[in-house]
């Protein structure tokens, strides 16, 4: 038994990752365009007040915004199915808070359906990626505010009411539950506490934290239940970081801790969105640690009638956990975790785990019996040209072993109905903001300060990918 025969291959990016023109036709700032380059050593730095010592690589991305038709043109002689991208908030309400929709916006993402229609490649779309207007932050204080749930519905109803006939799937919001992390106060709560420069180590409020996360989830039930009235057809999905737990030892102790970590980091968000309501362990996660939830009764409500339709989630990697102490680490995986001696590492350490993505899938398929669709994956590393041509054996490695292990779990009996491997195309890396810690089939060549010809090369995976789709992942030589 192989995939099934509708199954939508492709690929994913993010507008603030890829598009750049950052202020270009109305567009406002967002949080992304105040984050500078970092690297695998250096944290990346916040500065609000854009400081000109910096280099803020989102600003130029790899210029999708020109080149939108060349590169959508390469994801149909891949054999796309499924392109997954990201609406830019800040392209179409540059500051959230405008009277009216910003035109020139809305007629960009015009322009990227109708040619993606051309191909007959299905729109997949991220509403909210990382890429918020900053004006959320300075004048609202970010999601803890319960008026930029009003303010992201209204950018929600008239990206709705504009694209009900182009597209079908939706993401109300990328990787939701990174917010269980300080990291993501800035890029995902909108939050700034003064004093925060670096990305991996910001200043933190638990309760703000997690009261931004629990707004982030009424206003996704809320999208949901407008999207629906506007178009009942429209399909919602989550979109999970999921970070596959193991434990170290099997020490009873460590196998508990990992259980506990797994539903908090990695099952709330997905048990909120798709059977809506808090489970039992997030109210005692937020009783030990002091957080007071402001979720009154019509919000409990709305978090009922706004489930989404379907699991999707991002894979990378999976990490150990223990409740002892181990001097290997994983140093290159900003979500922590012990050292796994039966992994090897990539170029940046993450560990490499095709089966746990496998392990994941039918975790995931028990809990919920709903449609699964992976909507990130991938190898980031180091490309290195040699005469126009990139041999990246490496990736194809990466991702060949991941689709066999995606092919045993429908073989396990899960429903899988989607693959788009992270990024398609080069673009900025968020972790790190680099461009050399490249993803894509397609070679962008721009450096880490913005450099280069922005000329785009076919990688040898991409071949190879256009071989996978064309055989429905029969053919992964």
């Amino acid at each position: 038994m192989g995939f099934c025969k509708d199954f939508l291959w492709g690929g994913a990016t993010a507008a603030n990752q890829c598009e750049g023109a950052y202020l270009e036709d109305g567009k406002g700032l967002s949080v992304s365009d105040v984050m500078s380059v970092g690297s695998h050593r250096e944290p990346r730095k916040i500065s609000l007040d854009m400081d000109d010592s910096y280099y803020f690589p989102y600003q130029k991305g790899i210029d999708f915004y020109h080149h939108y038709k060349e590169d959508i043109a390469l994801f149909a002689e891949m054999g796309f199915k499924v392109y997954r991208f990201s609406i830019a908030w800040s392209r179409i309400y540059p500051n959230a808070d405008d009277e009216k929709p910003n035109e020139a916006g809305l007629q960009f993402y015009d322009n990227v359906l109708k040619e993606l229609k051309k191909y007959g490649i299905e729109p997949l779309v991220t509403i909210s990626h990382n890429e918020m207007p900053l004006n959320i932050v300075k004048k609202y204080h970010g999601w803890p505010n319960k008026k930029v749930i009003d303010l992201y519905v209204k950018y929600c109803e008239t990206i709705f009411t504009r694209y009900q006939n182009d597209v079908t799937y939706w993401l109300p919001f990328n990787e939701v539950n990174n917010l269980m992390l300080p990291l993501s106060n800035l890029i995902q709560g909108g939050i700034y506490i003064e004093g925060s420069t670096d990305f991996n180590n910001q200043k933190d409020d638990p309760n703000l934290r997690m009261n931004a996360l629990n707004n982030v989830l009424i206003a996704s039930a809320k999208a949901v239940k407008v999207g629906k009235k506007i178009n009942p057809k429209f399909r919602f999905g989550t979109m999970i970081c999921h970070i596959t737990r193991y434990p170290r030892t099997c020490d009873p102790d460590d196998v508990f801790y990992v259980h506990q970590n797994d539903l908090v980091h990695n099952c709330m968000c997905s048990d909120v969105m798709l059977r809506g309501e808090y489970p039992y362990y997030a109210w005692n996660y937020f009783e030990r640690n002091h957080i007071q939830i402001e979720l009154n009764e019509k919000e409990k409500k709305d978090l009922k009638e706004g489930v989404c339709d379907f699991y999707s989630f991002s894979y990378y990697q999976s990490i150990c956990e223990s409740t002892q102490n181990f001097d290997e680490t994983t140093s290159g995986n900003i979500m922590g975790g012990v050292k796994n001696p039966y992994l090897k590492l990539t170029d940046w350490d993450w560990p490499i785990d095709p089966v746990g993505l496998r392990y994941t899938l039918n975790k995931v398929y028990d809990r919920y019996h709903v449609p699964i669709f992976i909507t990130e994956n991938g190898l980031g590393a180091l490309d290195t040209p040699v005469n126009g041509e990139i041999h990246d054996s490496y990736r194809i490695d990466y991702i060949r072993e991941h689709i066999k292990e995606m092919k045993k779990a429908v073989e396990d009996g899960v429903n899988l109905v989607g693959y788009t491997p992270w990024g398609c195309i080069d673009l900025v890396s968020v972790s790190t903001g680099e461009m050399k810690k490249r993803y894509g089939f397609i070679y962008v060549d721009v450096d880490d300060a913005g450099n280069g010809t922005f000329k785009r090369y076919k990688k040898d995976s991409f071949y190879w990918y256009q071989k996978v789709i064309a055989s429905n992942g029969e053919n992964l030589d």
